[in-house]
Formats: structure tokens, sequence, C-alpha cells
């Protein structure tokens, strides 16, 4: 009997091997699980033209048993003329709980296992974000209940950055890390916009359900995570990444001294698996805060987060109402239009991903990107208004700009100095690394709005915002110019933390 010969889909499949199927499954897993996450943090930008409104709309729908009260389709207590200082106050809360709570929460996910942080954190932001939304059933007006909520959700969301680019850092090496990691960054683009489709759904007819769902949603894929979730190859018997910086490292061994290798056993271990299995088993120690501030690069590109920040969250919760005044575009069509924003956010992080692989310089990709995206923040303030066809243009041109830095530093950066060489080995700096990273950053991204709300026009928010690319620029000059020197030739040398 002659038998056929294997399906071609079989064949596809069997010509990968086992290490990059388990590779690619928690890379997509990880993808969704952040996505949830920023699923569950749009429905209120959605929400809150429901919770103040023109009820003159309602008047002229042939509701007419309210005309002497033009308020009187609005939730109190955003009924009243400070509903713009209320608004700010809920978005506030969530941005510095959320930017607080980030700089702990590398610290608590190094020390316990992060499927289990990850599940917990997803469960407890399903929790809060339904409890947003249950004000509506449960009649409540306190603004003090809704700024509870927020910033209770705003301490369980600082669980998901952390641990899931720990998680893909402990899977990927670091050769197409940039690219891979720019396509994965889209997670934050397609939750914004799923939350925004699945808020619209309900906003209009029971508000209440624009948050419990998303929050259903994200409770969900933390049962996901629990039951899927592979936190390091070797725990399903794949092999680790190979990093640069620890194949570098290792001909360092030879000139220690005996005294040094038993004062530092782990490093050992690490690298020649050659002495006692006690030592081999044990495991390193997770990095203190200050520890991780040592690592060279982290302080920089912390404090140049924090301006990148705060100019693409200027843009995120400013965008929708500069492009309604400026074009003359009625509130949603001005929404849909800012989507370009986030599309163009995501072919910078993708391209400033694959740049910054070919040429080996994160911090030079980011120099440049910034650099010009400060006078073309400059020109978009003054053709932004253009034509239909500009609008568009400059929307992806500038999200490329802004966001494609912001993207790089938050994944692969944050991934390459969790695994520096200074670290002889030790994997447990990635999440502390990343929280200090994002969460400087997120100080940027609580104060940007504020002072856009605070300045007097446009102008002068434009300004704030070239000004703020220019200091992120300058924070990584020192950076540069060691890459720049690395090209050319000249070598470096290390001392303990200190790069020189």
């Amino acid at each position: 009997m002659v038998r056929s010969r294997l399906p071609p889909g079989i064949r596809c499949i069997r010509s990968f091997p086992r290490d990059s199927w388990y590779r690619g499954f928690t890379l997509l897993l990880t993808f969704l699980l952040y996505t949830s996450y920023h699923l569950s943090r749009k429905p209120i930008s959605i929400v809150k033209s429901e919770l103040h409104k023109n009820c003159s709309s309602d008047a002229s729908r042939g509701n007419t048993s309210h005309l002497d009260n033009d308020t009187w389709c609005d939730w109190a207590p955003f009924d009243k003329s400070n509903y713009k200082m209320l608004f700010g106050a809920l978005d506030n809360s969530f941005l510095i709980a959320y930017a607080i709570g980030m700089f702990f929460s590398g610290i608590f996910g190094e020390r316990l296992p992060l499927r289990y942080y990850l599940t917990v954190g997803m469960l407890l932001s399903g929790l809060f974000t339904a409890l947003f939304g249950f004000g509506f059933y449960w009649n409540v007006h306190s603004i003090w209940y809704y700024v509870v909520v927020q910033i209770a959700n705003g301490l369980v969301q600082t669980t998901g950055w952390p641990a899931v680019v720990a998680c893909v850092g402990n899977w990927l090496g670091k050769g197409k890390r940039g690219f891979i990691m720019g396509i994965w960054n889209s997670h934050t683009s397609v939750g914004n916009i799923l939350g925004s489709l699945i808020a619209g759904l309900f906003v209009s007819s029971a508000w209440g359900l624009s948050f419990i769902v998303p929050g259903a949603i994200i409770a969900v894929m933390g049962i996901v995570c629990f039951l899927f979730l592979v936190e390091y190859p070797e725990d399903v018997g794949c092999s680790p990444p190979k990093h640069h910086d620890q194949l570098e490292q290792e001909p360092l061994l030879q000139h220690e001294s005996t005294e040094e290798i038993l004062t530092n056993p782990n490093r050992f271990a690490e690298n020649e698996g050659s002495i006692s299995p006690t030592v081999q088993t044990e495991q390193p120690s997770a990095i203190s805060f200050l520890g991780a501030l040592k690592i060279p690069g982290v302080v920089e590109f912390s404090l140049c987060l924090l301006f990148a920040k705060l100019v693409s969250y200027t843009f995120l919760f400013w965008l929708p109402l500069y492009i309604s005044s400026v074009a003359h575009l009625n509130p949603k069509n001005a929404g849909d239009i800012s989507t370009l924003f986030d599309v163009g956010g995501i072919l910078g992080g993708i391209l400033a991903g694959i740049v910054s692989d070919y040429t080996g310089g994160r911090a030079t990709t980011c120099w440049v990107m910034l650099i010009v995206a400060a006078p073309m923040l400059f020109l978009y303030n003054y053709i932004g208004g253009n034509g239909f066809a500009t609008i568009i243009g400059m929307l992806i041109f500038c999200g490329a700009l802004v966001n494609g830095p912001y993207a790089l530093i938050t994944t692969a950066v944050a991934a390459d100095l969790g695994t520096h060489k200074c670290l002889q080995g030790n994997a447990k700096a990635l999440s502390t690394v990343t929280a200090i990273i994002d969460g400087t950053g997120s100080i940027g991204a609580a104060v940007g709005p504020l002072l856009a709300g605070l300045l007097t026009n446009w102008n002068n928010v434009f300004y704030m915002l070239i000004a703020s690319d220019i200091l992120a620029c300058l924070l990584l000059s020192r950076l540069v110019y060691k890459e720049i020197r690395g090209w050319c030739g000249y070598p470096t040398r290390q001392r303990g933390f200190k790069e020189i």
C-alpha cells in the first residue's frame, strides 16, 4: 500500500523547532494580556462625553420635559460648571497612582512568580474597572467614590507592564529584540481601539456596561494567564536565549582570582557550569532598587522617557480636542481621525526596533527620532489645519516620531538593561528595571496633560511639547556619545556597575 506524503500544513508545522513554537505562543499570550490592560483603561475617555453632554440634543429628539435645565441629562456630580476639573481629577488619580505604584511593582515582581503576580493583578484590575461601572447601577453620585476606584485601579494596573516585559525578555535574545518588540508593543494601540469600540457600544444606553464588560474581559484573561503563561524557557525544557552581553562577559572569568569566584558563586555557575551541584542550583537574589539604578543607562533612559511620555500622553488626552478646534470637525470625527496618531506610533515603534537592531544603537535611534520630532511638532502646529490630507500625513508622521522612541525604551531598551552584562547572568532584574523606567515615564504622563490644561493656548502647548523633546534628547547625549565611540572602534572599560 502506497502512503501519501505528509500534508503540507503538517510539514510546515514540523519545520519549526519546539523552542520557536513556545516562544511564539508566549509572545502572542503576553500581547493579549497587555492588550486587555489597555482595553480596560480606555472606557473613561469615551464615557466622559456621556457624563456631561449637550442636553439640548436630547430635546431636539422630542424630549422637552426639561427645557428649563441645560444639565438635566448629565450624571451628577459632573453636571456642574467644574466638570472639567472633576474629569481631570479622575485622570490624574489614575495616572499619579500608576506612577507611584510602578516603582514598587517591579520590586514585588522580582520576588514573586510572574504568573501569580499577573493573575492577581488582572483579577483586581477587572474588579476595580467594573466597580466604576457599578456606580451607574448603584446610582452613585459622589466624586470620591470614582476617585478612590481610579486610585485603586491605577495601583493594581502597575502589575502588568513590568511582568509582561520581564516574561518576554526571558524568552527573547538580543538578536532581533527591537524588531520583535516593536511589533509586539502594538498591543497598546490595539487595546485602545478595542476599548473604544466596546465602550462605545453601551455608552449611550447604559454607560456602566462600558466599564463592566472590559472589566470582565481582563478578569477572564487573568484566568487564561494562570492556566497558560510560562515564565522561563527552562520550565518547559526549552533552551534559554543567548544574550550578547553575557557572551562578552564569559572571557573575563579566566582573569578572576579564587577569592572573586568564592565571593560570587552565582556568576561562576552561570558562565562555567563547572562547580559543585550545590552552587549551580542556588538561585541569584533579586536586585535592589538602588542596584537597578546603578545599571549603566537606567537613569538616562528613565528621565528621557519622562519627557517622551509627557509628549505622548498629552497627545493621547488632548489631540481630539485640538483637531476639533483647528480643523472645525465634530467630536466624533475628530476622535476617529486622532487614531491615526496611534497608527503612526505602531509604524514608528517597528521602525525604531529595526534600525536599533541593525545599528546596535538604541540611544542613538531614540535621539535621532526625538530631534526630528521637535521641528515636526512646530510645523504641525502651523499647518495642522490646512486640509484633510495634511492632517492625515502630519498625524501619522508625528505619531511615528513621538511614539517610536517611547515604544523602544519601554520594550527593547528595558529588556536590554534588565539583562545587562554588569548583572553577570542574574536575570532577576528585568521587572525592577522595567518598573523604574516606566514609573519615571508615568510621572511625565501625569504632568503633561495637566500642564496642557493649564496653558492658555495651543501655541504654548506645542512649545511645551517641543521643549520636552529637546530635553529628552539632551538626557541621552552621554549614551549617544558612547555608542558613536563604539562604532568608531574605541573600547569601553567596565568597573563594577560603572561604565566609562
